[in-house]
């Protein structure tokens, strides 16, 4: 029998830590540029085959079809630059902080978020890179909490070393008790 006795005092929040005094680090530049050159490309996929459609010499389209594709060729262009300018500032906000007990991802542009994972409740954790995460030599880490389906969180953007680092740093006390 242990000679602990159980106890549930009462927790003042003034003496609460504050997890906006957490210190974040970004993700990669790198990471921000991906995006972008992703919403430049599919915005120009776009407007070429809006283009084709509209200036095809194959059929006569539709008038009501043919004035239509005028204001097309309007929304695509200024829709993709809204949501560039909009990713180019997300990104800015995605962060990530890892404390020996736990690991935290502040991120969003217009609704905030942050979530908290303590070390010892992550089951597994995952480098997930696709095929621009490899040339632009960054990963995604997966954390993975115990009990749940799917990953809890995701930090995107981080340099492979980094990544690995922190990997090998949750590995490595995930099953150390907590002080």
């Amino acid at each position: 029998m242990s000679d602990e006795v159980f106890s549930n005092k009462t927790v003042s929040p003034q003496t609460l830590p504050d997890l906006a005094e957490l210190a974040f680090a970004p993700i990669s530049a790198a990471y921000g540029k991906v995006n972008l050159g992703i919403v430049v490309t599919i915005t120009t996929v776009l407007l070429l085959i809006a283009l084709g459609v509209r200036f095809q010499p194959f059929t006569v389209l539709p008038a009501p079809l043919f004035a239509v594709s005028y204001y097309g060729l309007m929304v695509i262009p200024i829709m993709g630059t809204l949501l560039a300018v909009y990713q180019w500032f997300a990104d800015k906000q995605i962060k990530y902080a890892l404390r020996e007990q736990d690991l935290s991802l502040t991120q969003g542009l217009i609704f905030r978020r942050l979530v908290s994972q303590p070390i010892l409740r992550i089951q597994h954790i995952e480098l997930k890179r696709g095929p621009l995460d490899r040339l632009a030599g960054l990963a995604k880490l997966q954390v993975f909490s115990a009990g749940g389906a799917g990953h809890t969180f995701e930090i995107p953007g981080l340099p492979i070393a980094q990544a690995q680092k922190i990997r090998q740093f949750i590995l490595a006390h995930k099953d150390i008790g907590a002080r």
